[in-house]
């Protein structure tokens, strides 16, 4: 999931805010010969300081019950996951909290990386969130990532030219194929994330979700699970994937374009549609006040719900995000659960959302005022998160996700044959018979 950077002195302002707390924290957990309060180390993504701010401001909440250490994660989800189950299978029990893409919360508690939250505590710490972002942090009917942050994928289109066209993609049946045809008549270009990445399978999920089929059946059975891209969903997902990447809408960079790549094309003269996270928008801005993009641009940029992949079917827009995982082999759990219930109350959660420009998982936050007033679009992400659809909850997702994104790349090759094959390639890796 992308994020913007924050201005320069919004940066100096979260930087002077946690520093000296936290660096106390850690000159306090490094000397052994002080005694106090336990320092609890919260692995967190990179962001521009507002998890170092909840982090400080609930240490100075617990009236010294315990201090916060906050250790950065690499920046990409596949070197956040190697990092992490390296250190959890050796059973470290530095790991206190951890942040965790939502692809990989099943794996890490069916390995038993996590304690569960009981009963009690899911019930008191879920209050006001939205059901969609919390089924990513279920396994065997039990939470074990608290969501953090949501996200999702809107359909951006520029609006001087979507009228051009003569299509209006606020329309709720508003379809891919639609969209290829205005584009392709405009001589523009469609923006999607196709780089042989996570990006890419976001997108593939999306369409085979939203052409009402699953890439995964019996998910529980786990390598027993039934690969099933063999479908009518399935093949209309190859369909619009292989016409996309062979027609004229194709931006150039298509197969090696994520999330930025895809941006930098949508604002460019040849821009017309993108599908991307929220964040668009006030990078977009962003941009604006800083010079380097047009304001004209940013006044003809509208949004509407991810396309549909069938017209007389919903649309099952992307859910992405972070959920808190408490490392199993914690020394603190109790404190834990306690800066949990802290850091990741609904108004710091609508903050961090003002701050970061990271949806909240939390209902009420789109209702805030100053939500309101910098999000334009705020009803519509709360929507597209709730009605959003998860990408397999497995404990082997690293295993279904690369046996796609080889499978599906470059878009150019995808067929109608392209789903038989990877159902195939699937079931091969996931039984051993196969490596990726």
């Amino acid at each position: 999931m992308k994020r913007i950077q924050l201005s320069r002195e919004r940066r100096r302002r979260a930087i002077a805010l946690t520093s000296a707390p936290l660096v106390a924290a850690t000159l306090l957990s490094g000397c052994g010969s002080v005694t106090g309060p336990p320092t609890l180390t919260w692995y967190i993504n990179p962001d521009n300081g507002g998890s170092a701010a909840r982090a400080d401001e609930c240490a100075a909440a617990s009236n010294g019950a315990y201090q916060v250490r906050i250790e950065s994660l690499p920046s990409t989800a596949s070197a956040q996951r190697e990092q992490m189950v390296r250190r959890l299978a050796a059973h470290d029990s530095s790991i206190d909290l951890v942040n965790l893409d939502v692809v990989f919360t099943a794996e890490f508690a069916n390995a038993g990386f996590l304690r569960p939250y009981t009963a009690d505590e899911a019930a008191r710490l879920t209050t006001g969130m939205l059901p969609a972002p919390l089924e990513t942090g279920m396994w065997d009917d039990t939470l074990y990532g608290l969501p953090y942050k949501t996200n999702t994928q809107l359909l951006w289109f520029r609006k001087s030219l979507a009228q051009q066209a003569g299509v209006d993609p606020t329309d709720p049946s508003f379809t891919w194929d639609e969209m290829l045809k205005a584009a392709v008549g405009q001589n523009k270009k469609i923006s999607v994330q196709a780089q042989r990445y996570e990006g890419y399978m976001v997108w593939i999920n999306a369409l085979v979700l939203g052409g009402g089929g699953q890439i995964l059946e019996d998910v529980q059975a786990g390598r027993n699970a039934i690969p099933s891209l063999a479908s009518p969903a399935g093949d209309k997902a190859a369909e619009i994937v292989g016409s996309l990447a062979r027609s004229s809408a194709a931006p150039a960079d298509l197969s090696n374009a994520a999330e930025e790549q895809a941006r930098a094309t949508f604002q460019s003269d040849a821009g017309m549609f993108m599908v991307n996270w929220p964040y668009v928008l006030a990078a977009a801005r962003s941009a604006a006040e800083e010079g380097t993009l047009a304001q004209q641009v940013v006044d003809d940029i509208g949004w509407a719900r991810y396309p549909r992949v069938f017209p007389d079917r919903p649309s099952a827009p992307p859910l992405g995000g972070i959920n808190l995982g408490i490392g199993a082999y914690s020394k603190h759990p109790d404190l834990v659960v306690a800066l949990v219930e802290c850091i990741n109350e609904m108004p710091k959660a609508t903050q961090y959302m003002l701050d970061e420009s990271e949806p909240s998982p939390y209902a009420a936050s789109y209702d805030d005022p100053k939500i309101r007033e910098e999000y334009a679009n705020a009803d519509l992400i709360r929507e597209s998160i709730a009605e959003g659809g998860p990408r397999p909850l497995t404990p082997f997702y690293t295993d279904i996700s690369g046996a796609i994104q080889l499978s599906w790349h470059p878009p150019s090759s995808v067929t109608e044959q392209t789903p038989v094959e990877t159902d195939e390639f699937m079931a091969d890796v996931l039984a051993g018979r196969r490596l990726l």
